[in-house]
């Protein structure tokens, strides 16, 4: 594959692009529908590691002062709303947002605000209890990491969680997701459904190699994983070193 740097500014760009145009087939994936569907055995062993995950973040319980990054149509954002004193989801892509506002709504006595931004440049105006994010750490160029885990200790407040959900890549799956065309220095080649093609960066952790990372910028991370996904909770050490 002819890929680009998987940290350059066009490739980013493209990245983005291609979310936006990608909303409108999102829950085909997460739901294994349509082209995604391999069939009945392989949808209940995705559900089942699903709930598995979704157990994981119901024992880390967030609450107080969310914030969601890169919040998609919104799946893990109306589990977040039920637990949220206040719920802010930020993502580049507005047309993925108006999938979000439709399945969250205004619960009562809840409030949800919605930050169209790119995460790369974006600053938090404030500081939350907990800060959330799915299928986004992979997406972000290795040489961006350090940034990135800053950018989250910087919308934390003191004691505040952070938790994570990503893909893990499963080397017992001989086909996969039939969007990737191809694959090589963190980078992938995608195709939609009206047939346009994109890159987008993609890196994949094993949860130790992730948890330790991690540790090496001061995080106590406890990260775990299904042949599918990888997931966890961190929060910085009290001395702020590794």
């Amino acid at each position: 594959m002819n890929a680009r740097p998987a940290d350059s500014a066009d490739l980013l760009a493209e990245q983005r692009a291609f979310y936006r145009a990608r909303a409108p087939e999102y829950d085909d994936w997460w739901q294994r529908r349509g082209r995604y569907d391999d069939g009945p055995d392989d949808a209940a062993e995705w559900n089942r590691q699903v709930q598995l995950v979704v157990q994981a973040l119901d024992i880390f319980r967030p609450v107080g002062d969310i914030l969601e990054l890169a919040g998609g149509t919104g799946w893990w954002s109306q589990r977040l709303a039920q637990t949220a004193t206040s719920l802010t989801v930020v993502d580049s892509s507005d047309e993925t947002l108006r999938f979000n506002r439709a399945r969250v709504g205004q619960p009562p006595g809840k409030s949800v605000t919605y930050i169209v931004a790119d995460i790369f440049d974006w600053r938090p105006a404030q500081r939350y209890d907990t800060v959330f994010f799915s299928f986004w750490l992979s997406h972000v160029p290795r040489r961006l990491f350090e940034a990135f885990w800053a950018l989250v200790e910087s919308c934390l407040r003191p004691g505040g969680r952070a938790f994570l959900i990503d893909n893990r890549r499963d080397p017992t799956r001989v086909v996969q997701d039939p969007y990737i065309i191809d694959e090589a220095d963190d980078v992938q080649r995608r195709r939609l459904d009206d047939g346009s093609e994109h890159r987008v960066v993609k890196v994949f952790y094993e949860p130790d190699d992730l948890a330790e990372r991690l540790r090496r910028l001061g995080w106590v991370a406890d990260v775990a994983g299904t042949p599918r996904f990888i997931y966890g909770s961190a929060v910085k050490s009290a001395s702020g070193n590794p």
